[in-house]
Formats: C-alpha cells, structure tokens, sequence
C-alpha cells in the first residue's frame, strides 16, 4: 500500500512539467498569429494561368446572345475578336461591329488586349451594328476628287449646263481662268497631302458621313462654279489690283496651309498624351501662337479669298 502511494506522486510529478510544456507551447503559437497579422486569403488564379477566353457575344438592345466565340488566346485583341466574330456571322464584317464592356460604355479599341478586359475566363462583350463603314482615306478621296471634276465640268461649258450659242459668243475673260487654276491647285493639294503627308487611324466612319460631307463640298463647288464659268461672267468691280492681290494672298495660305498640315504629320507624342508642334523658323507656322490648328484658319482665308476678294464676289453677283 505504501509503495502504491509512494508511485502516484511519481505519476503526479511527472504530468506537471508536461502541461507545463502544453500551455507554453499554445502561448507561443498564439503570439506568433498575433505577430503575423490577418490570415491572407490565397490568391485567386490569375488571367495569365488561363490558356483560352470564351467571349459571349450579346446584343447591346434585345440583351439576347447572338454567339460564343471560344478558343480565344489571351493575346488577342479585340480586332481579333472580331474577326472571329465575322466567321461565325459573316453579315457582320469587322469595320461594321462595335463592341462595349459595358451596356452603356464607350466602343472598344481594336489594340485593346483582352486579358486586359477579362475577370474570369467567359467575357461578355455588347454587339452594335454601326452601319456601313469606309476608310479615312477613301473618304477624304472620295470627298476632294468630286469638287475638282465638277468645276472642270463646268469649266468645260458643256451644253447641258450652259447654252451653247452663248458659250461660243461671249470671250472668257483671264480672271476665269485663274480662278479655275486656283481651285484645282486646292484640291489637288488636298488630294496629294491625303495620300502622302496625313496619318490616318486604322479606324472606320460611318458611310452616311461621307455622303454629308460629299454633298457640302461637292454642292458648294456646283454652286461656285457655275457662276464662275457662266458666259455672262464679268470681273470684279476693281479689276485687275484686286484680282493680283487676292490671287498672291490666295497662294500665300495654300503655302500655309501646307506647312501646317505636315507640321501636325511630325507631331510627338508624350506618353498618351499629344504635343502639338509649336511655332519654327518657317513664318507660316507662327499661327501656333495664336490657334491649336493653323490650318482651318487658312481653309477658311482660302475661301474667302476666292469668294470675296477678286476671285469669287465679283464672279458670283455679277
């Protein structure tokens, strides 16, 4: 009996010193969650793991699906996306299709990445339909190539426009002449800046556009023109000064208006945003003091001096 209980201190002894051991060990554990702050989350898969994006084409007004277009690379712009696009529903060409992120959100670029766009590996892009699109630069062709030929039309007298009888009896005087030689001189500067100094986005306008703008310039230059040309013409009231001066002011700002236009070719840009170019040696550039785009305010001057100033006031009311 004694040495029973002569064991169970020996027991008890032996348990202290291990609960002893526990108690320290659950404080330095909980001092170490302490020290280590908020447990963090692990994190979620990232875009770069996925290998392929499903895009859910939806239209922008019935909210209904129109296609899936799957097997999309995470390298792939939105161009591409539409390309794809365009296969699987050929009505819908690339120019034609305007994509949104959101309902009421701005069209997307076609650079634009589209793991850039993406929150999971299923995208949901809005479809518009923007009509019938044309190039910038079978627009701005399209829009200057009309204006020469109608003036040379007219410059012609062909008989459906002008009696004939009067066209053979009545003497072309100079200033019609120049006038026609000043107007092909603009848009044929037009022409030749369109195709070798301007910079066009590889972007698309509606076609109803072209057709407004067509019919402003090819309009205004119809209305011009037959006044110009008609067989009952006669020069301005001051003659000859007021012709020269207008013909030299009318050079001078096509000049300009060249300068400028290849000033805003070479501008820089820094960063995303645009420097425009700033005034050189060149004295047709010192308008930058004054406007953003020179080149507007010496359209403009080209125009009234073909109208007001010799070559068009006299040519028109007369």
């Amino acid at each position: 009996m004694l040495q029973r209980q002569s064991r169970d201190p020996a027991a008890h002894g032996a348990a202290l010193p291990m609960a002893h051991n526990d108690s320290r060990s659950f404080l330095n554990l909980s001092q170490l969650v302490l020290s280590a702050g908020q447990i963090k989350p692990s994190p979620a898969l990232k875009h770069s793991k996925i290998t392929y994006f499903e895009v859910e084409i939806v239209d922008v007004q019935s909210k209904k699906q129109i296609c899936i277009v799957d097997k999309v690379p995470p390298a792939s712009t939105v161009l591409d996306v539409k390309h794809k696009f365009h296969k699987a529903c050929p009505q819908w060409y690339p120019s034609r299709v305007g994509l949104q992120l959101e309902h009421n959100g701005p069209f997307l670029k076609d650079s634009i990445s589209i793991q850039s766009l993406a929150v999971s590996s299923i995208i949901t892009l809005y479809f518009t339909d923007l009509g019938q699109q044309v190039g910038w630069t079978t627009f701005f062709l399209t829009e200057y190539t009309g204006p020469l030929l109608i003036y040379l039309l007219f410059y012609i007298r062909l008989s459906t426009i002008y009696d004939q009888v009067e066209s053979r009896k009545n003497f072309r005087h100079p200033v019609v002449h120049l006038a026609c030689f000043c107007h092909c001189l603009h848009y044929i500067r037009h022409l030749l800046e369109t195709l070798f100094v301007h910079k066009f986005s590889e972007g698309h306008t509606p076609l109803k556009n072209m057709i407004k703008g067509c019919a402003f310039y090819w309009g205004f230059t119809s209305w011009i023109a037959y006044y110009i040309n008609h067989p009952r013409y006669t020069p301005p009231s001051f003659g000859h000064k007021q012709v020269s001066y207008a013909a030299l002011a009318f050079l001078m700002c096509e000049a300009g208006n060249h300068f400028i236009n290849v000033a805003l070719a070479h501008q820089t840009n820094s960063g995303n945003r645009t420097c425009f170019p700033s005034p050189t040696y060149n004295p047709f550039t010192w308008l930058f003091l004054l406007v953003s785009c020179p080149n507007y305010t010496y359209e403009v001057h080209d125009f009234l001096l073909l109208m007001c100033k010799g070559l068009g006031l006299g040519l028109v009311s007369r």
